[in-house]
C-alpha cells in the first residue's frame, strides 16, 4: 500500500505544474511588459528631469541629494512612491464615480511623473546606495533577473512577430515618404 503513495504524490505535483504553467507564463509576460514599459521611459524621462536640474534651484537640490548618506538616500528613494499613492487613490475614486477616462488619465500621468522622478533620483543616489552591501547584492540580483526575463520575452514568438511587423511597417513608411 505504501508503495503507491510516492507515485501518486509525484503525479499530483506534475498535474499541479501542468495546471499552473499557463498562469506562470502569463505572470512572467505581465512582469516583463511592465519592466519593459519602465525601461522604455526610464532614460528619456531621467534626461528630461536632468535638463530641469540645470536651473539654479534644482542644481542646488540635486547637489544636496547627491551628498546624502546611504540610508537617507534609501529613504528618499521610497518617498516618491508614498507621495504618488494619494494621487492613485484619487484616480480610483474618480473611476468609481463614473469618470473613468479622467481617472485613467490621472493614473497614467502619475505613473509618468513618478517614473521620471524615480529615474532621476536613482541616478543621483545610486552611488550612495551601492555603499550598502545588501543593496548592492540585491541590485545585482535584480539586474540579472530582469535581463533574463527580458531575454525570455524577446524569444517569444509573438514578440518576434511584432518586431518583424514593426520593421516592415517602418520600411513601408519610409518608402511612402520618399515618393
Amino acid at each position: 500500500m505504501s508503495f503507491g503513495m510516492p507515485i501518486f504524490l509525484g503525479h499530483d505535483r506534475l498535474m499541479l505544474k501542468l495546471l499552473f504553467a499557463p498562469l506562470r507564463w502569463l505572470v512572467r509576460l505581465l512582469l516583463a511588459l511592465l519592466i519593459l514599459f519602465e525601461e522604455w521611459g526610464w532614460q528619456p524621462l531621467a534626461r528630461a528631469l536632468a535638463r530641469l536640474g540645470r536651473l539654479p534651484l534644482f542644481r542646488q537640490l540635486e547637489g544636496w541629494i547627491r551628498a546624502l548618506p546611504p540610508y537617507a538616500a534609501l529613504g528618499l528613494l521610497i518617498l516618491p512612491s508614498l507621495l504618488i499613492l494619494p494621487v492613485k487613490l484619487g484616480a480610483v475614486w474618480l473611476i468609481t464615480q463614473g469618470r473613468g477616462l479622467l481617472g485613467l488619465g490621472l493614473i497614467l500621468a502619475a505613473k509618468l511623473v513618478g517614473t521620471a522622478v524615480l529615474a532621476r533620483l536613482f541616478q543621483l543616489i545610486q552611488p550612495a546606495l551601492m555603499e550598502l552591501a545588501w543593496f548592492a547584492r540585491l541590485y545585482a540580483r535584480w539586474t540579472v533577473w530582469k535581463t533574463e526575463l527580458l531575454l525570455w520575452l524577446r524569444r517569444q514568438p509573438f514578440w518576434r512577430l511584432a518586431r518583424a511587423l514593426k520593421l516592415r511597417l517602418r520600411r513601408s513608411w519610409r518608402h511612402l515618404r520618399w515618393r
